[in-house]
């Protein structure tokens, strides 16, 4: 997807990446799987931005808002961060879109994930 991790910290992360024609549905907006996917990944990434202690945390649910289009030539950004942290999480990620002449991003997505944390499977 040519996502490019901007920062991650404990229990949060930003992630960046221009979208592409090959993002776009029908319509010539920004899909909203590509959108979701996206938005993920950088829940994904603040999830596990934790010491291995032997564990790995996964989503158990998401809800996602799609607000504002978002077009080819814009990159968009993530920005996930833990509401609570424990063996079930929440997690929100506001996700923006910003082209070359837009003065200031625009929040396009508001995803809420649900995780948790289990055992790290066997290999």
């Amino acid at each position: 997807m040519g996502i490019r991790v901007v920062r991650t910290a404990p229990g949060e992360a930003v992630i960046e990446m221009e979208l592409r024609r090959e993002m776009l549905n029908g319509f010539g907006i920004a899909h909203g799987g590509m959108i979701f996917a996206f938005a993920d990944s950088a829940f994904a990434l603040a999830c596990n931005s934790h010491e291995d202690n032997g564990t790995i945390t996964v989503a158990s649910g998401v809800d996602v808002n799609f607000l504002r289009p978002a077009m080819q030539g814009q990159t968009i950004t993530a920005h996930a961060k833990a509401v609570h942290e424990g063996r079930s999480g929440v997690y929100d990620i506001e996700v923006t879109a910003q082209g070359p002449n837009d003065p200031e991003p625009v929040l396009i997505t508001l995803f809420r994930g649900r995780s948790r944390t289990i055992p790290k499977p066997a290999k």
